[in-house]
């Protein structure tokens, strides 16, 4: 029997300790705080976005900004498919919303908790809560764990702290032999406080187009306009993917957002013309045209120089164009970034080079293994983060339970 030590009592230790139980092997969980899957409890408004409906492993690795090659290899293990049936399994059905997003047919997190922790008791897994891990000591083949006061001694050991916001977070992996990556935020929106854009808040386009200002980095999706600036899924992903040059950039950058993703400026050019004559005595600010909120409408008209009351056969050529050019390239600066406290992802972590993508066990320090936002893997929005989660979790328990030939 071993003894399996988890550092770590969110979505990817509770996994992992589940997975890492099946041959009766002694499994305990260290969790610093009163509390034990407390991200899960929040996530997705309450409800618990447990995956995402990417069923080949292809088009699942192409949602995650680091970590894509690394989870091909992992995904071939355990991928969506498994993380649904295993939920199915125990009584928690999922559902796939339009967006793709899955969560439990109850709506409720709280399935997916007691799912979770009901597993865990049945595979006779202790949690000690309140046990914040100081440092890490291996000797032996053993893995010394201390929190000041009291000293605990494993076989194996699975590191799933999440991610952390400062550098000094990764300290006890770091003295393991690991190197880490710097963390940065993602999953962010976009502050533009010298924006006048910011008085329509809660205007949405469904489908636009955002891409930052002298790099290939763009994403599409729904956008809205809130009263700090620009946010929305198309912002949120585009922040996962440009995490690490935003941050270079101390989040001062400039985002081209196109109102609707499927416009060519030759398209809108041909409809904006084709109205013009048609309706040559309509007001242009209070005929909004391609299904634009009549707000923004207004504010994009006189953004291009175009007068409120001007009649669609008063505007000049010069107008006309800028008119276009707001539409298809409407340019904001951004100032900052508004990071969403309760769904706090991070880009960095453990270094994917010292760790084997189909064991989840360190090349540095054997019987040594990582789980989740630890490693340097992070997902856009839409349950990617969860099934990381469920993956490196279920693939390090599974490798941590088998015994070594000497044992």
């Amino acid at each position: 029997m071993l003894k399996v030590g988890i550092i770590g009592a969110g979505a990817a230790g509770y996994f992992a300790a589940i997975h890492a139980s099946s041959q009766h092997n002694q499994v305990t969980i260290l969790e610093k705080t009163s509390k034990s899957l407390a991200k899960v409890k929040i996530s997705g408004g309450g409800r618990c976005n447990v995956t995402h409906a990417a069923l080949e492993v292809n088009h699942l690795v192409k949602n995650y900004p680091r970590g894509e090659k690394f989870l091909k290899k992992s995904f071939q293990q355990f991928a969506v498919k498994d993380t649904i049936d295993w939920f199915e399994s125990r009584g928690v059905k999922l559902k796939v919303e339009a967006d793709g997003r899955m969560f439990p047919i109850s709506d409720d997190a709280e399935s997916i908790i007691q799912a979770l922790k009901n597993e865990a008791l049945k595979k006779q897994v202790t949690i000690k809560y309140q046990f914040g891990v100081s440092e890490i000591r291996f000797s032996s083949q053993k893995f010394e764990l201390s929190n000041g006061k009291e000293t605990l001694v494993f076989d194996r050991l699975i590191i799933c702290t999440g991610g952390s916001p400062k550098l000094e977070g990764f300290d006890f992996i770091k003295a393991l032999g690991h190197e880490i990556q710097a963390p940065v935020p993602s999953l962010f929106t976009f502050n533009t406080p010298s924006e006048p854009i910011k008085s329509l808040m809660g205007i949405a386009m469904p489908e636009a187009h955002v891409k930052l200002e002298g790099t290939k980095l763009s994403y599409k999706g729904p956008l809205l306009i809130t009263h700090w600036g620009i946010s929305g899924p198309a912002v949120l992903k585009l922040s996962a993917f440009g995490a690490k040059w935003l941050a270079e950039q101390t989040y001062k950058a400039k985002a081209h957002i196109r109102w609707n993703a499927s416009w060519t400026e030759d398209g809108l050019m041909q409809d904006v013309n084709q109205f013009k004559t048609a309706h040559p005595k309509k007001k242009v600010s209070t005929n909004p045209l391609f299904g634009i909120p009549a707000r923004l409408w207004e504010h994009i008209v006189l953004r291009a120089d175009i007068k409120e009351a001007d009649l669609w056969h008063e505007i000049s050529k010069k107008q006309l164009n800028r008119l276009i050019q707001n539409l298809f390239c409407y340019i904001v600066a951004i100032e900052g970034k508004t990071t969403f406290k309760e769904e706090f992802v991070t880009a960095g972590g453990v270094s994917l080079n010292g760790v084997n993508p189909e064991t989840m066990e360190s090349k540095i320090t054997p019987g040594l293994f990582f789980a989740g936002e630890v490693l340097d893997i992070d997902g856009i929005t839409g349950g990617f983060n969860f099934q990381a989660a469920w993956t490196t979790g279920y693939i390090a328990g599974k490798h941590a339970d088998q015994p070594k030939n000497n044992e």
